[in-house]
């Protein structure tokens, strides 16, 4: 039976900075996923498909996929499963405080509605040639090599800034009408996350059983509708805990969850942390 190839391996995806390149032959899906860095994600060769936040992209080789901190993002395969990709994750840390080396205003391309870069054989050389040294540092690990990484990511953002303005846009994604009616049950769930939302209504509001809208949601988007629901609500929660002084059991209102128990319990299920360590950690205000 043929087997994934781990090509280079860096980090972890929720530290500081993270870098991974593997070749897979086997079918593979990533579900219930979302992670508070950003992430670039370039494919090398096959195909795939992507859901990012509330649309489901088709992805090709030579595309390059910006990510931002906590959308949610589900890729699967599409037709042959055997394709190579890598992925890099970072932090604001990372970069530096205040982000010393980018220009004001750079990381809002990863706040862009088309999140798909689909490059030109010679913008996919220039991407490449900077992946490449990256793995590179990784592998040989030089002096300095973290900071050399560093200012590789820093000419890495510039270089898909650029493409963010000048590269090809794929099409919309031309989604079925199947598709089409997950992403307004999504849309609706982002819309409507701290109010009560039962299956009963979300089958009622888009004319689909519940049966069959509980299957299709879970298949499109790696999540079962009550999981989308509490991950949305404990996204905005992280977002207050962070940007705002308010108290707990007021963001825990907030945000839907009826009763403290049932917020702390989901909150440190997602996240690994309770909610107080986690505005420590993490905290702006």
């Amino acid at each position: 039976m043929p087997v994934d190839h781990h090509i280079v391996s860096f980090g972890n995806e929720e530290e500081e900075f993270y870098y991974h390149r593997i070749h897979r032959t086997r079918p593979f899906e990533r579900n219930n996923h979302y992670h508070g860095t950003y992430e670039i994600y370039y494919l090398i060769s096959g195909e795939r498909s992507y859901f990012i936040k509330e649309k489901l992209y088709s992805i090709q080789a030579g595309d390059l996929i910006l990510i931002n901190k906590f959308d949610v993002h589900k890729t699967s395969g599409q037709g042959d499963p055997e394709h190579e990709r890598i992925v890099i994750n970072f932090s604001d840390s990372f970069l530096g405080s205040g982000h010393p080396f980018l220009p004001a205003g750079l990381l809002r391309m990863f706040e862009l509605d088309q999140p798909v870069l689909r490059l030109s054989p010679s913008e996919q050389s220039s991407v490449m040639q900077i992946l490449d040294s990256m793995a590179a540092e990784i592998l040989n690990r030089p002096s300095a090599f973290e900071h050399m990484l560093r200012l590789l990511l820093t000419e890495l953002l510039i270089k898909a800034n650029r493409l963010s303005a000048s590269a090809i846009k794929p099409a919309s994604p031309s989604l079925n009408p199947l598709h089409q009616k997950i992403t307004d049950v999504v849309q609706f769930i982002n819309s409507h996350y701290p109010l009560k939302i039962t299956l009963k209504q979300l089958s009622d509001t888009f004319y689909i059983s519940p049966f069959y809208l509980s299957r299709i949601f879970k298949e499109i988007t790696g999540f079962t509708i009550v999981n989308y629901i509490q991950l949305t609500r404990i996204r905005e929660a992280q977002r207050l805990l962070v940007s705002t002084d308010l108290r707990i059991v007021d963001i825990a209102e907030t945000v839907g969850f009826e009763s403290l128990t049932h917020f702390d319990r989901t909150f440190k299920k997602m996240t690994s942390m309770t909610a107080s360590r986690y505005r420590k950690l993490n905290s702006q205000v």
